[in-house]
C-alpha cells in the first residue's frame, strides 16, 4: 500500500506504517491503507500480527495536524469516526495484535497504539495526548482507552495537562507491558508474536475474544462470555492434539511430540 507495508514471516505478520518524512502522522490515505492491509490479511496463515512506524523517531507522531486545520464540524466528526472505526477494527480484530512502539506515539499515535492488544517500547518512546493544546479534544479513542488501561484519574491528569510522558513513566502505569532499547525493539515483539503463534490459534482468538467482550459487561455475564468460549474449543483438533499431547507426557515423556496446531 501506498504508505503501509505488511510483511509474512512464518505465521507472523508485520505492518509498519511509512510515513517517515511526517513522523508517520495519520491522514486520511494512511488510514485507508491501514483498513486495506488489516482487511487483506490472510487469517489462515497468520497467528499474529506487531504493528510498527517506519524508523527509529517515531512510531506514529499523531493524527496530521495539517489535514485537521480546516476542517468543519461535521468534517472532524467524520474524521474522527474514521478513525474510531479502523481503532475498533484492530481492537477486536481476531488475531493478537502486539504495538512496537519506537519513539513518538502522540494523540493519534498513542490511541492507535492503545487498541493493540499490548504494548512493546522502546526506551526512546514518549506518549501522550496533547490534543488539548490544540484546542480539541482526542477524537480516536484517547479518552475511553487510556481512562481503562491505567485508571480514570492519571488519564484525565495526562490528557487535561496535554503533558508527555516517556517510556519509564509509561511502563510505570501500565500503559507499555516492557522497554527494551531501541535495537532490540522489533526482535523482542517478534519473539512474542512467535510464541502465541505457537500456540492453539482458536484458543488465542478465543481468549481475545473473552477478555474484550467480558470487559463490557458485569462478571456475571463476564463469566457466561467465557464459557461460551471455552466451550466452543472443544471437539477441535487443536483440542484434542493439544490435550493427547499433555497425557502423552503425562504418561511417558518419550512420547511427547511437537504439536502442529492447525487452527481447526
Amino acid at each position: 500500500m501506498g504508505f503501509v507495508d505488511y510483511e509474512v514471516n512464518g505465521q507472523v505478520g508485520v505492518i509498519t506504517i511509512n510515513r517517515p518524512k511526517a513522523l508517520n502522522a495519520l491522514n486520511s490515505e494512511v488510514l485507508d491503507d491501514l483498513n486495506a492491509v488489516f482487511d487483506g490479511v490472510d487469517q489462515n496463515e497468520v497467528r499474529c500480527l506487531v504493528l510498527t512506524g517506519a524508523g527509529d523517531k517515531s512510531f506514529v507522531a499523531g493524527a496530521d495536524i495539517g489535514e485537521m486545520s480546516t476542517l468543519t464540524k461535521e468534517e472532524g466528526e467524520a474524521f474522527g469516526k474514521k478513525g474510531n472505526d479502523l481503532f475498533r477494527k484492530i481492537e477486536t480484530f481476531p488475531l493478537p495484535v502486539i504495538a512496537a512502539v519506537n519513539g513518538f506515539a502522540l494523540g493519534g499515535g498513542n490511541e492507535i497504539a492503545m487498541s493493540c492488544d499490548f504494548r512493546i517500547c522502546s526506551d526512546n518512546a514518549v506518549f501522550g495526548q496533547p490534543e488539548t493544546g490544540l484546542g480539541i479534544t482526542p477524537g480516536f479513542g484517547g479518552t475511553q482507552r487510556l481512562a481503562r488501561l491505567v485508571s480514570p484519574g492519571y488519564a484525565k491528569q495526562l490528557i487535561y495537562t496535554a503533558r508527555n510522558i516517556k517510556a519509564d513513566e509509561a511502563f510505570r502505569i501500565g500503559l507499555v507491558n516492557q522497554v527494551t532499547t531501541q535495537e532490540e525493539l522489533l526482535p523482542t515483539c517478534l519473539k512474542l508474536a512467535n510464541v502465541i503463534a505457537g500456540n492453539a490459534p482458536i484458543a488465542v482468538r478465543n481468549c481475545k475474544k473473552a477478555v474484550n467482550d467480558g470487559l463490557q459487561v458485569n462478571m456475571d455475564e463476564a463469566i457466561v462470555v467465557e464459557e461460551k468460549l471455552f466451550g466452543d474449543c472443544f471437539e477441535s483438533y487443536d483440542q484434542k492434539e493439544g490435550m493427547a499431547n499433555f497425557l502423552r507426557k503425562k504418561d511417558d515423556p518419550a512420547k511427547v511430540k511437537h504439536v502442529a496446531f492447525q487452527n481447526k
